[in-house]
């Protein structure tokens, strides 16, 4: 289920050219399943109509702050007390200048300032706008009363500057949602997640690699970040995006991975290795491309760095977790791995099933501890799976 399954959020719309991306937020909303409540300013009239919005929300779009929604409800204080978020995009120079300085002149306006529910601003405007010292002074007020922003996209703005200033993706603004209304499960804690296979070259063209697609551990990543960890992620070459507000780390090798886990996970609080990382490299690969007509079909194997062995024998405070993929006795092997690399717990998956794991979009895992406690997660999406895995280590390992 999404962060924004059931949330009530007023979504702002202001006057910028940006608006008309205001329609595809209610709609992706929406589709989460979230109930929206659009508040139109007259300015933002002028580039999208209120019937457009209230098609797409199925509820009315406020605009007149003395409008009562029924006899017995002041309207700007109903929808300030109904918000569990409210987003402010476009958030344009005008309506930044209104809040920091308490200006309550209009409908959103007086929401905004009679509201508990977080609000997140997504500036868009001109990149000199943007960049003068009055916006940037609000900017900096706002955040310091703990109002949530989304940074502005560069790229080429409606006025034909270059730079930042355009609202950023829909998907930014969404993903941002969900980390203001997470629980904070994580907050103050640093976390390095490793994800996705390594390639191991056999020449310049031909690697060694397995079926791993990095799905599993960007889902850790995205937990880790919304329940408000500072997150590293650490991948090794897959077809995914990086994640949004995460530290996102390529590599390709397993040589490579461990440098960059290690780097990462100097003054980390945890370490979670999901990386299908591999165990042997070719001895010595070749310069040049291998011609079939000269292979002799012998390559020469030898290990690679085990990077949770390693960082297990100087683990010190730092939680260690793992992954353990396998196609038979799931537990019992889980289990051995978990004693071997000194680990504080492993989460374990059956990868000889067809409908879980590798490129699938769902699994099915059990969580062990070290103490023998055991966490069963039913077959669900990665996503709420990797929600799951972490809300059971913060209510174990992280109180010590």
């Amino acid at each position: 289920m999404s962060v924004l399954s059931g949330k009530e959020i007023v979504l702002g719309v202001t006057g910028g050219i940006a608006a008309y991306k205001a329609c595809e937020i209610v709609r992706e909303l929406r589709k989460e399943s979230a109930s929206v409540r659009v508040i139109l300013t007259a300015s933002g009239a002028q580039f999208i109509t209120p019937l457009t919005l209230q098609a797409l929300s199925k509820n009315p779009v406020a605009m007149d702050l003395f409008n009562l929604i029924s006899e017995s409800e002041i309207g700007h204080i109903s929808l300030a007390q109904r918000a569990q978020l409210m987003i402010i995009a476009p958030a344009t120079a005008n309506i930044l200048g209104k809040i920091r300085n308490g200006i309550a002149d209009d409908m959103l306006s007086t929401v905004a300032m009679a509201t508990a529910a977080p609000v997140l601003f997504a500036p868009a405007m001109n990149t000199q706008m943007y960049a003068s010292p009055a916006v940037r002074e609000n900017l900096k007020v706002l955040m310091s009363r703990g109002f949530h922003f989304v940074e502005p996209d560069e790229g080429e703005l409606a006025c034909g500057a270059v730079g930042p200033g355009r609202l950023a993706e829909v998907g930014k603004i969404l993903e941002m949602a969900r980390i203001v209304l997470s629980e904070k499960l994580l907050a103050g804690r640093t976390v390095v997640v490793a994800a996705g296979p390594t390639r191991e070259h056999l020449d310049p063209v031909r690697f060694l690699s397995n079926r791993a697609s990095g799905k599993m551990g960007f889902a850790m990543a995205r937990a880790a970040r919304r329940f408000g960890a500072e997150v590293t992620l650490v991948s090794g070459p897959t077809a995914l995006p990086d994640p949004l507000f995460v530290r996102t780390v390529r590599v390709g090798t397993a040589e490579e991975m461990f440098s960059a886990v290690s780097r990462a996970a100097k003054g980390a609080d945890a370490v979670v290795l999901c990386a299908a990382v591999a165990d042997f490299k070719v001895r010595q690969a070749a310069p040049r491309k291998i011609k079939k007509d000269s292979f002799d079909y012998t390559v020469k194997l030898a290990p690679t760095v085990d990077i949770l062995e390693t960082l297990g024998k100087a683990k010190g405070k730092r939680i260690l977790v793992g992954f353990a993929a396998e196609t038979e006795d799931l537990e019992r092997n889980a289990r051995e791995k978990m004693r071997r690399k000194n680990l504080d717990a492993i989460v374990a998956n059956d990868v000889s099933r067809t409908d879980v794991g590798f490129e699938s979009e769902n699994n099915e895992v059990r969580l062990l501890f070290s103490d023998g406690e055991i966490r069963d997660f039913a077959l669900d999406t990665k996503e709420e799976i990797a929600a799951g895995i972490w809300r059971a280590m913060a209510g174990k390992l992280f109180r010590r």
